[in-house]
């Protein structure tokens, strides 16, 4: 008798070449993406086309895209296992998003929290910020996606995505998969060292603000040591604000230790203070981000090899995408090219 294989599961994850990657990245995405890659058909995305909705220094750009793929291949994605590309090399994904566009309601899109919050910041507002969710959803429906891993603050994106593809599919027949978000349970929202009340981001590039990816072991030891606490000695988890410091760095020694909220509180039943804390906290960030670090350092001398990398991804993500933009051509009324 013969068996059939169960379909995997497509997996498409994107992230923009804007600021280096950090602790909360690491913990809350890569990570997950490297020790699942080989259980589903995974995607990871390199969206250099939506770092463009804000000016970009063109070598600028060029240097962080590089640098972005390096830290991922150190951090352990497989190009055997992932396919890892650059999104400006395959067109599809702007052609994807000028036709979904012609489709997404305006209002949809000017009730986005995040492009009300960053336009309201700006004297002249780019077309580009007020669409960019149009791309996002064009760079996840091109390739069926089951799955989006996402943190909190992109779950709108996704339901956004999702009255996207449903919006098309109404019009024009059935043409998408509905894809689902998944946000990670542990280490999904690592907050800022300097100010546990915002998430540790890419943009802020404040000294002790967040443990980057590429930092040296003294570096992520200040950075740690010097994070901020309250004026309590106890260690345990507590969703009281003032002691969101205190519960950030249990945080990352869970994410870190994969133990459970009473073991971990356990670990430090004996701590005579936050300094026991941080100095455990910071023992295992270093043994964490050391190997990535290292292996960071060859990659990014080894241009040709990045660049021959990428252009086998891209290639990957071409023999997907193409054809799925000729459908959307089709469905919309467009002539196909001989």
């Amino acid at each position: 008798m013969t068996m059939i294989k169960a379909k995997r599961a497509r997996v498409f994850s994107g992230i923009q070449p804007s600021g280096a990657l950090h602790l909360g990245n690491y913990l809350g995405a890569v990570r997950q993406w490297v020790e699942h890659q080989g259980e589903k058909e995974n995607f990871i995305c390199i969206v250099d086309l939506h770092a463009l909705t804000q000016c970009q220094e063109p070598e600028a750009l060029r240097r962080q895209t590089r640098e972005l793929a390096a830290i991922l291949l150190a951090c352990g994605i497989d190009p055997d296992q992932t396919t890892l590309f650059v999104q400006s090399h395959v067109r599809a994904h702007a052609e994807g998003a000028w036709i979904l566009s012609c489709t997404t309601p305006v209002g949809w899109l000017e009730r986005m929290t995040q492009y009300k919050s960053r336009s309201r910041a700006l004297k002249t507002v780019a077309t580009g910020l007020l669409t960019y969710p149009v791309l996002q959803s064009a760079d996840i429906l091109l390739y069926d996606a089951d799955e989006v891993p996402v943190g909190e603050d992109q779950k709108q994106h996704i339901e956004l995505c999702r009255d996207v593809a449903q919006r098309f599919n109404q019009i024009y027949g059935e043409t998408f998969v509905i894809p689902k978000g998944v946000i990670p349970e542990i280490g999904a929202r690592v907050m800022g060292l300097d100010d546990p009340s915002q998430k540790m981001s890419k943009s802020r590039e404040v000294r002790g603000h967040a443990v980057l990816l590429t930092d040296q072991d003294e570096e992520i030891q200040r950075s740690i040591r010097r994070a901020v606490t309250d004026s309590g000695r106890e260690i345990r988890f507590s969703k009281v604000a003032e002691r969101a410091g205190v519960n950030n760095l249990l945080t990352i020694y869970q994410a870190l230790t994969r133990r459970s909220l009473d073991e971990v509180e356990s670990d430090f039943h004996d701590a005579r203070g936050y300094g026991d804390l941080k100095e455990a906290v910071a023992e295992l960030v270093v043994k964490a981000l050391g190997p990535i670090r290292d292996r960071y350092e060859e990659l990014i001398q080894e241009e040709a090899k990045l660049d021959a990398l990428l252009a086998q991804g891209a290639e990957q993500a071409r023999a997907v995408a193409e054809p799925k933009v000729e459908l959307l051509k089709q469905r919309v009324g467009l002539i196909r090219s001989s």
